[in-house]
């Protein structure tokens, strides 16, 4: 079995593990991360970064990549509900005068290589199958297997868990839920070519919610979203049909576009709150805070919390405070910033809302949203080198 030692092992090299593994790398632990997926492959994703997370980007110097890559960038955003549609433009503000859809091909190897050139090391290919306890029941490693089926183990005085909704880690350390949501929408979602559309599109209607977003390659991501009955099986038909339930005005600009091959389905699944911690151990990204995609905030808030948790390990590992209280206080931080836009996204995603009522609904994901950038800017720019030679 290889059998290697590490300060800290993250379990997912997606954003919020490849973040919270470049911070830590580059203050100077030692850290692993695992991922059981290959380098650059594709995921479900909205590729929506909201000001919190490209202000993120632009402090740890990624920005510029994302940016060369071709990403375009959105100075805008088009809210549509009931019989209004509203157009917010984007202040330029702490370093950010745009935001940014970057397909998941480009934005997490970014982030994966920037781990790596901190000095972490990232290995692709290997399942985690369970953590490992010492006699007194704190995490210290992970077990798993590679693309070969050859038996891993890495040790590490924390554990991080950043491999999904569906976590592993959170299975196996039992992280007890703190809050379930009641509903969920299923989404069918593509890629159009030569759409004419330049910012962030929304459009909030009961049953037919839908998006288009631009990213990479002159492409821009369309989605529709409804009760996942409604939603069935997905297919081309069934997003066109939502979509122009929706938005007729949206429907026909993304008709005047090319339609791809084919689309894909999401059928949903509840939002989640897991408690964060526990003796070894933490979880980041959807592994511990899961909500429904329609509010396209998930990147946003999984490199917050990468830089909220990278913060408390450092604290503890540098021995500023104890590992209890650092990582007691990262959970406090996260739900103080969770809880109202969970909430709200729960209540759209169950279609328990009427049009006079999606505008309200929608002041609070952006009330949440300031929040979020708030406490990011109170922050050091970066995870400064806190351990001691």
């Amino acid at each position: 079995m290889a059998h290697t030692r590490h300060d800290v092992v993250v379990v997912g090299a997606r954003p919020a593990g490849a973040a919270t593994a470049m911070l830590l790398a580059r203050a100077g632990l030692r850290v692993a991360v695992v991922d059981r997926s290959r380098y650059g492959a594709d995921t479900l994703s909205t590729h929506a970064l909201m000001r919190g997370a490209v202000l993120q980007l632009h402090r740890w110097g990624l920005l510029d990549g994302v940016v060369a890559a071709g990403t375009p960038p959105i100075r805008s955003t088009t809210f549509r509900y009931a019989e209004a549609r509203v157009d917010v433009a984007i202040k330029p503000g702490n370093g950010v005068d745009a935001l940014y859809a970057p397909r998941r091909t480009v934005l997490d190897p970014l982030l994966a290589d920037a781990a790596a050139e901190a000095g972490a090391d990232v290995r692709f290919g290997i399942t985690v199958r369970d953590v490992v306890h010492e006699d007194r029941g704190r995490v210290c490693g992970v077990v798993g297997t590679d693309r070969l089926g050859r038996r891993v183990r890495l040790d590490a005085a924390v554990v991080v868990g950043a491999d999904g909704a569906r976590s592993t880690i959170a299975r196996r350390v039992r992280a007890r839920v703190e809050r379930r949501g009641s509903g969920a929408s299923g989404v069918v979602y593509g890629y159009w070519s030569d759409v004419d559309v330049h910012g962030y599109e929304w459009v909030f209607r009961p049953g037919a919610c839908a998006g288009v977003i631009p990213t990479n390659d002159g492409q821009a991501c369309v989605f529709a979203a409804s009760t996942p009955r409604r939603i069935g099986r997905g297919g081309i038909d069934v997003l066109r049909r939502v979509l122009g339930d929706g938005s007729p005005e949206t429907a026909a600009m993304v008709d005047a576009g090319r339609a791809p091959s084919g689309v894909r389905t999401f059928r949903g699944l509840p939002g989640v709150l897991r408690h964060p911690h526990g003796p070894g151990w933490a979880l980041v990204g959807d592994a511990g805070y899961w909500k429904d995609p329609l509010t396209a905030h998930g990147l946003t808030d999984a490199l917050r919390d990468a830089e909220l948790l990278a913060h408390a390990l450092l604290d503890a590992a540098g021995g500023h405070r104890a590992e209890e209280d650092a990582l007691a206080d990262y959970h406090a931080r996260r739900n103080e910033l969770s809880l109202a836009l969970f909430e709200a996204t729960d209540t759209i995603a169950a279609q328990r809302w009427r049009d006079d009522e999606i505008e309200p609904l929608l002041r609070r994901v952006s009330a949440a949203m300031a929040d979020e950038v708030g406490a990011l800017l109170a922050l050091p720019t970066a995870a400064a080198a806190q351990i001691p030679a």
